[in-house]
């Protein structure tokens, strides 16, 4: 049976038209659903009891479970657990503009990048729609707050689950619901280049970021799988493309890892890579885990990087560090067992 969180506005109107109903019946479910935060439908009471009874049958209305929440300062972690008994993790984080919510899109995740503890779980299967939108509804009401930003930069790769990860995308951004708007969405790719093509004619306001963490093929085949499938050249041609199609600006994340990817050589590569780019750097010092040999770079590692990529007119920000001590870092999700 369907869950009916994983319905985008639009096909619920073209479900209630094929069962002889109005179309505006998806806007009073949608309503019910995503502004009032009502899951019973016995007590929607402007809906027929035979289209109820039809939905009822149709459509599953049940929740995940958040089996789990941790917090640290400005962040909360939640883990869920899924009505297959997997498990993911979304993280909730305060900022200055907002409250953002970092969500997961797979069961693991099969790129391998050598850095990320949530890349050792590989794959097990995609995220339904519903099952990404349950992790923002949820948050919210436990924690009785509007979340203003969303991140799909949890475990899994969005673009390997692109049809899903899109769904939900519509279904969070429907004016007849929780009408959270575009540009306060951001996905982010290890740089599935097929993906990054479909997602810019599809979706055209949100924001996209690019997990890049090298300046050159040579580093970038070493910590991440996926430059062997989609070389540098051919991502960065795809992101010039991306830009003269959506005239946005795209963020490229680059982890700082000790003696791999931070010396003043590949700040230099970077900046001439970039030149002219509309762009901005996120450097993001790295979150060791206990499982994984990378070390953090040295701070005034970062801040030299940081200085070459500024002076050579490269927007650049070092990212603020949230959940290190509660494993909901940057690269730290894995939804192991508590």
């Amino acid at each position: 049976m369907k869950s009916i969180f994983s319905v985008p506005y639009e096909k619920l109107e073209t479900y209630f038209l094929s069962i002889g109903d109005k179309k505006f019946r998806a806007t009073q479910l949608y309503d019910f659903l995503y502004k009032k935060r009502v899951y019973n439908l016995d007590i929607m009471n402007n809906i027929p009891n035979t289209t109820k009874e039809k939905l009822k049958e149709e459509f599953d209305f049940s929740f995940i479970k958040i089996l789990k929440k941790q917090e640290d300062t400005d962040v909360k972690k939640y883990l869920f657990e899924l009505k297959d008994g997997n498990r993911i993790e979304s993280v909730l984080m305060y900022h200055n503009y907002g409250i953002s919510l970092c969500v997961s899109s797979q069961v693991g995740c099969n790129m391998g990048c050598a850095f990320c503890e949530s890349g050792r779980l590989k794959k097990v299967r995609n995220l339904e729609a519903n099952e990404i939108v349950e992790q923002l509804l949820l948050i919210e009401e436990d924690l009785k707050l509007r979340i203003t930003h969303v991140v799909v930069m949890g475990i899994g790769e969005p673009f390997d689950n692109y049809d899903n990860v899109m769904d939900f995308i519509r279904i969070i951004t429907s004016n007849k619901g929780i009408d959270l708007g575009s540009r306060h969405i951001t996905v982010s790719t290890c740089g599935v280049v097929p993906g990054i093509i479909k997602f810019m004619n599809d979706f055209n306001q949100v924001n996209l970021a690019i997990s890049l963490h090298a300046p050159n093929d040579k580093i970038r085949n070493q910590i991440m799988p996926i430059s062997k499938a989609y070389k540098l050249d051919e991502l960065m041609d795809t992101i010039k493309l991306y830009i003269k199609k959506t005239n946005r600006r795209v963020t490229f994340e680059y982890i700082m890892l000790d003696g791999i990817n931070d010396s003043l050589e590949c700040a230099k590569e970077l900046a001439t890579l970039l030149k002219g780019i509309n762009c901005y750097v996120n450097l993001i010092p790295y979150n060791e885990t206990e499982n994984i040999q990378f070390k953090r770079s040295k701070k005034v590692q970062i801040l030299a990087f940081y200085d070459i990529l500024k002076k050579s007119n490269i927007a650049v920000t070092i990212r603020r560090e949230f959940g290190g001590n509660v494993d909901a870092a940057c690269g730290q999700l894995r939804a192991k067992s508590y």
